[in-house]
């Protein structure tokens, strides 16, 4: 098991991931402001499955190269920090879309918004930086199996992460109407998450590893 300080260190180092908003973020936001409240937090539940099915991924062993290979490290981080500047390019140029959504006519809540939430979920580039990237770091082979270890940690911040998500989905939902007021302020929204993802990318692409 890992140690309180190796978990207290893993969960602060993620959540500065987190509360950036990033492709799960901002479509739990879309499905508050374009369905509400509930919709945004069936999504939240479908985001944290597919996370949850790469913390398996990396703890079944891809995460146990990265942690002792130099090679698939370097690899892995510029490939993260590559995926994370372009994603904060892609946000900020299409930071109109969330404003687009404002108004649009709601649809009935179906199983089809988690469907797409646990997509958005296995796919999103910053949960597999964390986790193949990041995570391994914070392993320590004298502390037991890092599998085990990579497995703890990655539930333990995933489940805070919804928690950080459930926030951005009521707070959505409450000013959904304040939102419509003004699509400027939605644009804003995605034009500063944008900019700190590009900003979070370049700083992993000049770490060195401990």
């Amino acid at each position: 098991m890992p140690s309180l300080q190796t978990v207290v260190a893993f969960v602060l180092t993620g959540m500065v991931l987190v509360v950036v908003p990033g492709p799960s973020v901002l479509f739990i936001v879309g499905r508050a402001l374009t369905y509400g409240r509930r919709a945004a937090l069936v999504s939240v539940a479908g985001n944290m499955t597919g996370v949850l099915l790469v913390v398996g991924v990396v703890a079944l062993g891809f995460g146990a190269v990265a942690a002792h290979s130099i090679e698939v490290f370097t690899v892995l981080k510029l490939v993260g920090a590559a995926y994370l500047v372009y994603l904060g390019v892609q946000t900020f140029r299409h930071r109109g879309e969330l404003a687009a959504a404002v108004g649009a006519p709601a649809e009935p809540l179906t199983a089809r918004i988690y469907r797409q939430a646990v997509v958005v979920g296995v796919t999103n580039p910053k949960a597999l930086v964390l986790f193949a990237a990041i995570l391994p770091q914070f392993t320590d082979p004298a502390a037991g199996a890092p599998g085990v270890q990579m497995a703890v940690l990655g539930t333990l911040f995933t489940v805070l992460a919804a928690g950080v998500d459930a926030v951005y989905a009521v707070g959505a939902g409450a000013a959904r109407s304040w939102l419509a007021t003004s699509p400027k302020r939605v644009r804003r929204l995605g034009a500063s998450g944008g900019v700190l993802m590009v900003a979070l990318g370049t700083g992993l692409a000049v770490a060195t590893r401990e």
